[in-house]
């Protein structure tokens, strides 16, 4: 038998998918996305940080990223509204100058994460560009993926 889409009911119509039956389980997801800023922006790096005008970019984008974990289901339609127990934002400049991002969110639900830690990761890397774009519109934004996550039926690590 062919599965459909989880948020379609019989007449492919858009529906929030019923958890009522399910167990209350640990859940956590651990989502990814890269930025790529021009050098001219990336030798404004003060150790760790950049500043703007408008103020630390990274811890900016890291409150950015964790209030967008708690609004995920205000953004994104068929979301189910979660109490999130745990979120975590983390910013590093890797070895090719590019700024990761990490979003980890976690809660004890009856419905996953994901969307949580995608948001989350997807709302930093728009704030950095928001807060740098008056120095180059020069910047990407990609490799916006799950990493893991963990609770519910299935489990999944990126390899």
């Amino acid at each position: 038998m062919e599965k459909g889409f989880s948020h379609l009911d019989g007449q492919d119509r858009p529906q929030m998918v019923d958890v009522g039956q399910k167990d209350v389980t640990d859940r956590r997801a651990v989502a990814q996305s890269v930025v790529t800023l021009p050098l001219e922006i990336i030798e404004r790096l003060s150790g760790e940080e950049l500043h703007t005008k408008k103020g630390p970019v990274f811890q900016t984008a890291i409150l950015a990223g964790i209030m967008a974990v708690k609004k995920t289901s205000e953004l994104i339609p068929l979301c189910h509204p979660l109490p999130m127990t745990k979120c975590n934002v983390e910013i590093e400049i890797n070895n090719k100058n590019e700024v990761v991002i990490l979003c980890e969110a976690k809660t004890s639900g009856k419905t996953g994460v994901e969307m949580e830690a995608l948001t989350g990761a997807s709302v930093a890397a728009l704030t950095i560009y928001d807060m740098c774009k008056g120095f180059s519109h020069d910047i990407i934004i990609s490799d916006i993926k799950l990493l893991a996550k963990s609770g519910g039926k299935k489990n999944f690590k990126r390899q």
